[in-house]
């Protein structure tokens, strides 16, 4: 699979990364529980899969599943931690210095190893108070010293508003920025991403193929659409035709997944840089008139 370097990390990432939150979350439709045997089987031999078709971007966080993702991928990182860039998260509401160190090494635990390439502060929208209690509360301290002692590599952070996250962008600590980014949810392209490339921060997308929610309203809008094309397809197609991306995460089950996602990867070749996709009116306009 290609790899791209990760911003100005130098961290070579595959262009779509595994995504640990199917690792805990139980999903009773679709017969999925990572806490049984089978579906712990299952989850272990998708990660492995990952890994032999080349993804070497993992993502997970010890809110998933009270760290039952993390434990999942623990295990097979007991053998192949070599192979991989592996990144987790960490809480920063409400707690300090103290709190951020030990909830790190307590994923340093269950993922078993002694370093993580990535740790990320695990939000949603910041507002200007979160943002100076993270920066001079404790919590970046927390991962700072980290850092110093060689426990993790780089410091990042997670954003369901991107526009929130720009503020983080002015502190040089901040090397990874994971976004909502999809086909419905386009705000980063105007508020952030820009931006973004300009520091030359990693650029990760969250969300990416929208969680469901863009394919479960065309079912009731446009039950059509998915005859033409699959809409999982269009929404990852769509990011990664964004030069702005480095990677992408998607949630995957099963190896049988992974294989299909590879594959959608590795044939594509993006004919459109979605960069330039015009978001204002008067420069759809212009496009238009441009043609």
């Amino acid at each position: 699979m290609q790899k791209i370097a990760l911003g100005r990390t130098g961290l070579q990432v595959s262009r779509i990364a595994l995504g640990g939150y199917p690792f805990g979350g139980l999903n009773r439709a679709n017969n999925w529980d990572p806490w049984s045997e089978e579906g712990r089987k299952s989850a272990m031999a998708t990660v492995n899969r990952a890994l032999d078709l080349g993804i070497n971007y993992i993502d997970t966080a010890p809110a998933y599943g009270d760290g039952n993702s993390e434990r999942l991928i623990g295990e097979v990182m007991k053998n192949r931690r070599d192979e991989c860039v592996l990144a987790t998260k960490v809480r920063w509401d409400g707690i300090g210095k103290a709190d951020v160190i030990a909830s790190v090494r307590d994923s340093l635990k269950r993922l078993n190893t002694d370093h993580l390439d990535i740790v990320q502060f695990h939000g949603g929208m910041f507002s200007a108070e979160e943002y100076e209690h993270i920066i001079n509360g404790g919590p970046l301290e927390g991962l700072l010293e980290l850092q110093q002692k060689g426990e993790i590599g780089f410091i990042g952070l997670t954003a369901e508003e991107p526009w929130t996250a720009r503020q983080f962008l002015k502190h040089r600590e901040f090397d990874v920025f994971q976004l909502a980014y999809n086909f419905i949810y386009q705000s980063a392209a105007r508020h952030i991403l820009n931006e973004a490339r300009a520091e030359n921060v990693g650029v990760v997308t969250m969300r990416t193929m929208t969680s469901g929610i863009f394919q479960r309203g065309a079912r009731y809008l446009a039950p059509d659409w998915q005859k033409a094309k699959d809409l999982f397809r269009v929404c990852l197609e769509f990011v990664l035709s964004d030069s702005r991306v480095h990677s992408a995460i998607v949630g995957m089950r099963w190896p049988e997944e992974v294989d299909l996602n590879v594959k959608l990867v590795n044939d594509f070749h993006p004919a459109f840089d979605f960069a330039q996709l015009p978001r204002m009116t008067v420069d759809v306009y212009r496009a238009q008139d441009a043609e």
